[in-house]
């Protein structure tokens, strides 16, 4: 091989042709090389994030800072898998927060949230809607005993109810009276949560589901099937992490870089997905 490129480059010395070849190929490429072994030397180091620290600098109380749940008070720092700081900072799931502001006037009877997790939306729901009576559900049980904690900080624990496994029987059970709100995250379940009579039952009130095409590419269509007759839709999309860091702007953020700020606002989703807002067409 080292031959032919010899004898090559020799001929290409007084063969214009043979140079034009040497120059779009094996020179391209050894050029190529040479610039990307220059662009990673020089390239900055990945981004580093000290999560315990971050949490500390951005609420050191453990309180939310900003969005529709500001002050919610988290009871330990042991909460939220890979998404604490956004649940800490207030920009988790933002692009419901507008939707939420919206409903707050209607002050719901009661809130149901089918995969409660840590109780970030069920207790922050529970302070949103000061009159409304929540039940909680999480088939993991140390979700639930944090869910419990969490009631018990923010001083709503007389009106929260936990559960562990909701399925469309149990939905069927719930008391529901004047309005109330359901939110569904429930990784694919929803499925078979809503079905024709669990629809039925809930034609008066409204649903906030977080939609999971990526687990089943047919759940968007079923849910705007069954609920066709008894609801509006609104679709909100959810925004990639790439542009949250780059437009989400908050004041405990100032210190961070954009690589930095793009770890710490994070919610790693493994696609693009969207909520459907349900509301009682009657």
């Amino acid at each position: 091989m080292k031959s032919l490129i010899k004898k090559l480059l020799a001929q290409a010395v007084h063969d214009a042709t043979v140079w034009s070849l040497l120059d779009a190929t094996v020179l391209k490429l050894a050029r190529f090389l040479e610039r990307e072994r220059h662009r990673n030397e020089n390239a900055p180091p990945p981004a580093v994030i000290d999560f315990a620290a971050a949490m500390k600098f951005i609420s050191p109380d453990l309180t939310v800072r900003h969005g529709v749940f500001q002050g919610l008070k988290i009871p330990t720092n042991d909460f939220g898998g890979n998404v604490v700081i956004p649940k800490l900072l207030g920009s988790y799931e933002r692009e419901l927060h507008p939707l939420l502001e919206r409903l707050r006037a209607r002050n719901y009877s009661e809130i149901v949230d089918i995969g409660c997790a840590e109780g970030y939306y069920a207790v922050g729901l529970a302070r949103l809607f000061p009159d409304g009576k929540v039940f909680a559900y999480d088939t993991n049980p140390a979700a639930i005993r944090l869910c419990r904690l969490m009631t018990q900080a923010n001083r709503v624990e007389h009106r929260v109810v936990t559960g562990a496994f909701c399925d469309a029987a149990a939905l069927l059970k719930l008391p529901l009276t004047r309005r109330a709100l359901v939110v569904s995250d429930c990784e694919g379940y929803e499925k078979h949560l809503f079905t024709p009579d669990t629809v039925r039952k809930l034609a008066g009130h409204d649903v906030l589901i977080e939609v999971h095409d990526l687990v089943d590419i047919t759940l968007s269509s079923r849910l705007r099937s069954v609920f066709q007759a008894t609801h509006e839709l609104e679709v909100i999309a959810s925004v990639d992490d790439l542009k949250k860091a780059q437009t989400y702007d908050y004041p405990e953020l100032a210190a961070y870089d954009l690589a930095q700020r793009k770890i710490l606002l994070a919610e790693y989703r493994a696609s693009a997905m969207e909520w459907f807002y349900f509301s009682p067409r009657h």
